[in-house]
C-alpha cells in the first residue's frame, strides 16, 4: 500500500506497543493469553459469560461491593482487541493498530502515514483520540477518586419513566432535546451558547429529558456542562452523550450528576455492551444503546435487558443522513421482537419537521432526539415549531 509522509522537526519518540492485563479480582474475568501458534480469537473472557450467553456479575457482600463494583472491566488484550471487534461486524478500529514508523535524516523525522496508523473516517478519529483522553484521564481520576466522588453525587433519576410520562400526556414521541454547541460535520452550531440557559428553556418547552454532549474535542461539550445544569435545578433528566468506550467513563459521568449513558453499538463488542448494562443498572443509570443498520440491531436485540434503542439516521462514518434507516430497522421480525419485549425506540437525526416526526412515530418510534432546536433563538419555539403544536407543561 502507497505510504503518505508526513515531514516536521519533533522530539524523536519511541512507543512500544500497549497491553492491558485484569486484576485477579472477584467478579472480574481473567484471560487466557495464546500460544505463538495460536490464533488471536484464541483469546477468551472467562467466567463473564453464563452458559445461556449473558453476561453475569459475581454477586458480592455489602462491605466489598464500593471496590468490585468500581474495577473496570478489560475483557480484550491490546493488540487483539480490533480483531475481536472485527468478528462482530464491527469496523471502527478502537486504537491504532501499528504506531507510525519513524525514520531520521538529521534533526528531521519522517513519520510514515499508512492504513495501520491513519483513522479511516471521522468516527474512528474521535475514538483513537478518546482511548488516549480516557487513558489519561483515568491516571489523574482514578477509581478511587470517583468512589469518593459518587458518595456525594446526586441520585439518579428516573430517564426511562420521565420519558413514558411525556409520551402519555402528549401522544407524540417524547422529546431528548440536544445541549450541543458543535459537530464535525457542521463546526458551530450555537455561538452564545449557555448550557444552562438551554437547558431550562428545553424544559419549559416541554421535553422531556435532556442530552448533553461531554465530548470536547469534537463537540465542544464537557461533563462540566452536566453537572453545571443538574446544581442548575433543572429537573429533566440528563443522558451524557460521550463516546464510551471504558467503564470508567460511566462511573465519572454518574459523579457529574447523569442519569443516562449512551452506547454505541459500531463503536463496542457485545461483551462491552452487556458488561456496561450492568454496570449502569447497578448505579442507577439507563443504558441507551444506539445502532444505524441491520447488522447493529440484531446484535442489540440478542442482550438481554436492553429497555432504550436509539436509530441513528446519520452514517457515523460518512455523517449522511437517510430518515428511511429507522422505519428500514423496524420492519418485519425486528419489530415484532421489540414490540413483544416493550424497548422504546429512540429516532435520532434528520428530524426538523412535524412530517419528519409523523413518519418515524408511525414506524414506532416512541422517542426522539431533538437535535436541530439548539439552533432557535429560543429554543422553547424550536420546540413547538419542530412539532407543529405547542407542547410545553
Amino acid at each position: 500500500m502507497e505510504a503518505f509522509v508526513s515531514f516536521q522537526a519533533i522530539p524523536s519518540v519511541s512507543r512500544l506497543p500497549k497491553f492491558s492485563f485484569l486484576k485477579s479480582t472477584p467478579g472480574i474475568s481473567s484471560l487466557s493469553l495464546p500460544s505463538h501458534s495460536s490464533s488471536p480469537f484464541a483469546i477468551r473472557a472467562q467466567q463473564m459469560e453464563s452458559k445461556d450467553g449473558s453476561a453475569t456479575v459475581t454477586p458480592i457482600s455489602e462491605d466489598s461491593e464500593s471496590e468490585n463494583s468500581l474495577e473496570i472491566k478489560e475483557w480484550e488484550v491490546g493488540m487483539f482487541q480490533n480483531e475481536v471487534a472485527a468478528s462482530q461486524g464491527i469496523r471502527i478500529r478502537r486504537r491504532p493498530p501499528t504506531g507510525a514508523p519513524l525514520h531520521y535524516v538529521g534533526p528531521f523525522e519522517f513519520r510514515l502515514q499508512n492504513e495501520g496508523n491513519t483513522p479511516r473516517n471521522i468516527l474512528e478519529e474521535i475514538v483513537w483520540h478518546k482511548d488516549t483522553e480516557v487513558s489519561q484521564l483515568k491516571e489523574r481520576k482514578p477509581l478511587s477518586a470517583l468512589k469518593k466522588a459518587m458518595e456525594n453525587a446526586p441520585p439518579a433519576r428516573d430517564f426511562v419513566g420521565a420519558l413514558k410520562a411525556a409520551h402519555l400526556r402528549t401522544g407524540l414521541p417524547a422529546l431528548i432535546a440536544e445541549v450541543k454547541k458543535a459537530s464535525p460535520s457542521r463546526g458551530v452550531i450555537r455561538e452564545n451558547f449557555d448550557p444552562v440557559e438551554i437547558a431550562r428553556a428545553y424544559e419549559k418547552g416541554g421535553a422531556a429529558c435532556l442530552s448533553v454532549l461531554a465530548d470536547e474535542k469534537y463537540f465542544q461539550g464537557s461533563f462540566e456542562n452536566i453537572e453545571a445544569i443538574r446544581n442548575a435545578g433543572v429537573k429533566c433528566p440528563l443522558l451524557c452523550k460521550e463516546f464510551i468506550i471504558d467503564a470508567w467513563q460511566i462511573y465519572y459521568a454518574r459523579t457529574k450528576g447523569a442519569d443516562a449513558i449512551l452506547l454505541i453499538a459500531a463503536v463496542l463488542p457485545d461483551l462491552d455492551i452487556k458488561y456496561m448494562t450492568k454496570i449502569c443498572k447497578l448505579l442507577g443509570l439507563a443504558a441507551l444503546v444506539e445502532v444505524h443498520d441491520e447488522r447493529e440491531m440484531d446484535r442489540v436485540l440478542g442482550i438481554e435487558g436492553i429497555e432504550l434503542i436509539g436509530i441513528n439516521n446519520r452514517n457515523l462514518e460518512t455523517f449522511e443522513v437517510d430518515t428511511s434507516n429507522t422505519k428500514r430497522l423496524l420492519e418485519g421480525k425486528r419489530g415484532d421482537l421489540i414490540h413483544e419485549r416493550g424497548i422504546i425506540v429512540v429516532g435520532e437525526s434528520g428530524l426538523f419537521t412535524p412530517d419528519d416526526i409523523a413518519y418515524v412515530q408511525e414506524a414506532g418510534v416512541k422517542v426522539l432526539v431533538g437535535e436541530s432546536i439548539v439552533k432557535q433563538e429560543d429554543p422553547g419555539k424550536g420546540i413547538a415549531k419542530l412539532f407543529g403544536k405547542d407542547i410545553s407543561l
